[in-house]
Order: structure tokens, then C-alpha cells, then sequence
């Protein structure tokens, strides 16, 4: 699949559509759980972590294992920006993201689906596992110190 149809697949609309940004935020924050939600998240990104990093490191490891393998691998891209900014090493959104890519492989796991609930609620319960996730790694970094 081609990165155009990839993004008219997630947002329902083209690339560069003035509804994209919308649709994109619409279906990501109010998706059924968190996998999905990052189904929908940052579709251009999302093309090529799926094409270029999980996609291979499926053929030589288990799924889920891939799956926060790319979650970490996305975090360390961030990273790099913000230590480029900054003059340091950080290591923040490796960790973050680490325990985001987690989650993930637990939702799928126990398969939960919050489809009959209303969009409000399935946007607040996508932006709680964010919140709690980016809680324990301050947490985390006031023990470890990523940065």
C-alpha cells in the first residue's frame, strides 16, 4: 500500500485534505482502545514505522515484541530531536514510549472494546493510558535520570 492511500485509509479523507487534521484527531482520540488509537495517530509516521521497522523486526521476532520494540524506536527519534535541542542525551520518550508500545500489546491481549461507549469517554480513557504512561516515566526519571 502507498503511503496516499495508507493516510485516505486512516483519516478517510487524502493527504493535505483541510478535514485530515480533524478526522485524524476525531478517530485516534475516540478509537474502541489503545491499539487502535495508534492505528489512527500520526498516520504519515505511523506508514513508515509499520513499513520500515515493524514490519522487518516481525521476521525475526514475535509481534507484540516488535510492536514495543517500534514503540522504543519511535521514542528514540524523539529523542534524538530533543537532545539535539538541548546539548544532552535524553532518553525520556524511549521510555515513554516503551511503556506506551506495552500497553498496546496489553490491550490487544485482552481485547477490550469500548465501542459501545460514547466518544467522550473512549477519548478520555485513550488520553488516561497516555497520561499514566508519561506519569511513571517522570516517575521512572526521577530514580533513573533519562535526562
Amino acid at each position: 500500500m502507498k503511503l496516499s492511500e495508507y493516510i485516505k485509509k486512516r483519516n478517510g479523507v487524502p493527504i493535505g485534505h483541510p478535514n485530515s487534521l480533524r478526522n485524524n484527531l476525531e478517530r485516534s482520540l475516540g478509537a474502541n482502545n489503545f491499539s487502535t488509537f495508534w492505528n489512527f495517530w500520526n498516520p504519515i509516521f505511523g506508514y513508515y514505522l509499520g513499513t520500515k521497522v515493524f514490519r522487518p523486526l516481525k521476521k525475526i521476532f514475535p509481534s507484540g515484541f516488535s510492536l514495543v520494540l517500534t514503540f522504543v524506536f519511535c521514542g528514540l527519534i524523539h529523542d534524538l530531536v530533543t537532545t539535539v535541542i538541548r546539548g544532552e542525551i535524553s532518553l525520556f520518550f524511549a521510555v515513554w514510549f516503551l511503556l506506551m508500545g506495552i500497553c498496546v500489546v496489553i490491550s490487544k491481549g485482552i481485547n477490550y472494546n469500548l465501542s459501545n461507549r460514547k466518544w467522550i469517554f473512549r477519548a478520555l480513557i485513550n488520553l488516561l493510558i497516555i497520561g499514566i504512561c508519561f506519569f511513571l516515566t517522570k516517575g521512572l526519571n526521577t530514580i533513573f535520570n533519562f535526562y
